[in-house]
């Protein structure tokens, strides 16, 4: 068991571009969707204001902006440019952890918008609280809805218990990285988990698609076949799960911190 109070953790934001162009930033006139604005504010400095204010290490460091891009949608917040760039966010990520950026690492997106202080203290404490290499946060369908009945998320049923990422990822030791490079291999597919589990094999996907006694020993299954500690870690926080992948999300963004901020 570590404690973020007494260890060191670095905060990492994936901020690449999508290689065959997107359609949201295409609609909001900018080259990459960290630079949208957000009630006065790029999308990727709300994610590192975030990080300012929780227990991380800065300043974060980011990948797939620099140069005046990155000036722009940092908004003025000292942020370390990383220029691990690879084909996708999994390549990209393990280049930056072959380089300069180690272990133990919070690894976030610059799409998460809604993102709080309060979001990554939990998932951090929740993380660290246990004995792991890799986590994953997640939220689960029935509190996204609940307080979002209108929001279309992807969900994953995960022993038998609905869930959606929420862009966060704790990885605790350089073993995270042989998780990684097997998300590296199944990238494309991310969503899909029926396909996921074929990739450990027809007897331990069939297991995995048929558990039905939660996402903790899903994930132990999963662990088993890597040989990597990876866990799942389940927040209530119904905004962790949205981020900005449609121009329905960034209307419902725009909404919710309107809300906040009156």
């Amino acid at each position: 068991m570590t404690d973020t109070t007494t260890q060191m953790v670095h905060a990492l934001v994936l901020a690449g571009a999508r290689a065959e162009g997107d359609p949201l930033c295409l609609s909001e006139g900018v080259i990459s969707k960290a630079m949208i604005d957000i009630a006065g504010q790029p999308m990727l400095s709300r994610v590192l204001r975030a990080l300012g204010g929780s227990r991380v290490n800065l300043p974060a460091f980011v990948i797939g902006l620099k140069g005046a891009a990155l000036e722009q949608a940092a908004d003025g917040i000292a942020c370390h440019f990383n220029e691990a760039q690879g084909k996708g966010p999994a390549a990209s990520l393990l280049m930056a952890l072959e380089g300069s950026v180690a272990t133990p690492l919070l690894v976030t997106t610059c799409d998460h918008a809604l993102l709080t202080p309060e979001m990554i203290d939990t998932f951090l404490e929740k993380s660290t609280a246990r004995d792991v290499d890799l986590t994953v946060g997640f939220a689960e369908r029935s509190t996204i809805e609940a307080a979002y009945p209108q929001t279309r998320r992807t969900y994953l049923s995960l022993g038998g218990v609905e869930l959606s990422t929420c862009n966060m990822y704790y990885l605790a030791t350089p073993k995270a990285l042989t998780a990684i490079q097997f998300w590296q291999h199944i990238e494309q597919n991310r969503k899909k988990f029926w396909r996921l589990a074929l990739h450990f094999g027809p007897l331990t996907a069939l297991r995995i698609l048929l558990a039905r006694s939660g996402p903790e020993a899903v994930f132990s299954m999963l662990s088993r076949r890597l040989g990597v500690r990876v866990r799942p870690v389940i927040l209530p926080f119904a905004e962790a799960a949205i981020d900005v992948d449609k121009t329905d999300d960034l209307a419902l963004v725009r909404k919710i911190i309107a809300g906040r901020e009156k």
